[in-house]
Parts: structure tokens; C-alpha cells; sequence
């Protein structure tokens, strides 16, 4: 797990948290890769005065149910460990990192936000808990939230119905929902579009937002 602090940390301020989520047949270095842009990108935007001073947190999102994986591959059977990261995240990196780092708790102090597999796991884990997260950016996310055939990774049954994707508890409504998709993005194919139609069809407010150019890359 990689956690980045902002440049003058201290002790005595408490900092908002970024949970950001890699791809599959990734880890816990894929979103520090040349090109990527996280740390750049957040530097920049916090000497602007656009964002916030705030602590990352980059952990390894595969996270199998018994501790042990499987040889890696587009199958549900594979799928299952990423799928069970929410369960890793809540209950032990949340936990740690709490405890750990001088944190403003709080949904409203919390992010989440990932690509490709890792905007998958965060509509999941944000639409299941939504009283955890404040905001939510699925940035290309995978297929396999909501039912899909898909010409790479076959077919996903879903892990919930698209209308149970939205938050039945209005006083946890994210403060953004944000997906994201480059336009010459074939690896995910309308799965994204399908995810921003499921969001616009239970009346949930969200930023549906195109890469011209972009395929699923560092510059989506």
C-alpha cells in the first residue's frame, strides 16, 4: 500500500483522504507510473488553490475472500477478489490508515475514486456505502457493477440490479459522482455510458464527463 502525504504534513492539522483505486492485473504502483499524473496532477491543483492538501492512499485492490489468489485472468473467479475488496477497505485500510495518519474523519473528509477495475469497485463500494464516502470518481470504470456482456471479460451478472444503483438514504447522498470515459476507449466499451444511464435513470445528480481521443490510458 502507498500512502502519499501532503508536502509540509504535520500532526497538528487533520488532512481530508483520497482512497485511489488501480486496474486489474495492477497494484498498489500502477497509478504512480510515468504518465499516470497523480502526483502532478495534485500538486498542481493544490498551488492553484484548487484542491485541498490531502493524504492518498494507493493500496493493492486485489483482495481474495480466503487469503488466497488465483492465476490472474478475465474471469469471474478472478473477479471475486477484487470484488471483495470493499471488505479489506472498510474493515482493515480505513481502519489503519485512521489510527495512523492525522486524518479528518467523516464522509465529507472521505474520497473514493479509481480506473477501469478500480471505478468498478468504486460505484460498488460507494453506492453500498454511501453514509462512508462524500465523494465518488469512476474515471473508465470496468464492467460488472450492474449486468453486462462485454466482448473481453464475457459475461457479468452484476453485483447489484441498475436500479439499486442509488442511494435509497438521501441524508448520505454523495456531494460528487463523477464517470468519466475517453471516447476511443474499446476496452470498456459502453459500459460507463450504461453506468451514466442507470445514475440518470434513478434521479441520481452526477458528472457524466468524455476524453476526446482518449482510449483506456493515462490519458483518460
Amino acid at each position: 500500500m502507498n500512502i502519499i502525504l501532503p508536502a509540509n504534513y504535520t500532526t497538528e492539522k487533520k488532512y481530508p483522504v483520497l482512497y485511489y483505486l488501480h486496474g486489474i492485473l495492477n497494484n498498489e504502483d500502477g497509478l504512480l507510473e510515468e504518465g499516470m499524473g497523480t502526483i502532478e496532477i495534485y500538486n498542481n491543483l493544490v498551488n492553484e488553490g484548487k484542491a485541498k492538501e490531502m493524504i492518498i492512499v494507493l493500496p493493492n485492490t486485489y483482495a481474495p475472500a480466503d487469503g488466497v489468489g488465483v492465476e490472474p485472468s478475465f474471469t469471474q473467479e478472478h473477479f471475486d477478489g477484487y470484488d471483495n475488496f470493499i471488505n479489506e477497505l472498510i474493515n482493515e485500510i480505513m481502519p489503519y490508515i485512521e489510527s495512523n495518519y492525522s486524518v479528518a474523519t467523516g464522509r465529507e473528509n472521505t474520497a473514493l475514486a479509481g480506473f477501469s477495475m478500480g471505478g468498478r469497485n468504486t460505484l460498488y463500494i460507494g453506492f453500498t456505502h454511501p453514509e462512508l464516502f462524500g465523494y465518488l470518481g469512476a474515471f473508465s470504470p470496468a464492467p460488472g457493477v450492474i449486468p453486462a456482456v462485454d466482448l473481453l471479460t464475457g459475461e457479468h451478472k452484476g453485483l447489484m440490479q441498475p436500479e439499486d444503483l442509488k442511494v435509497n438514504d438521501k441524508r448520505y447522498e454523495p456531494l460528487v459522482k463523477m464517470i468519466s470515459v475517453g471516447t476511443k476507449d474499446f476496452v470498456v466499451s459502453s459500459n460507463p455510458h450504461s453506468y451514466h444511464e442507470a445514475l440518470k435513470a434513478n434521479g441520481e445528480e452526477h458528472i457524466w464527463f468524455t476524453i476526446p481521443g482518449a482510449m483506456h490510458d493515462s490519458d483518460a
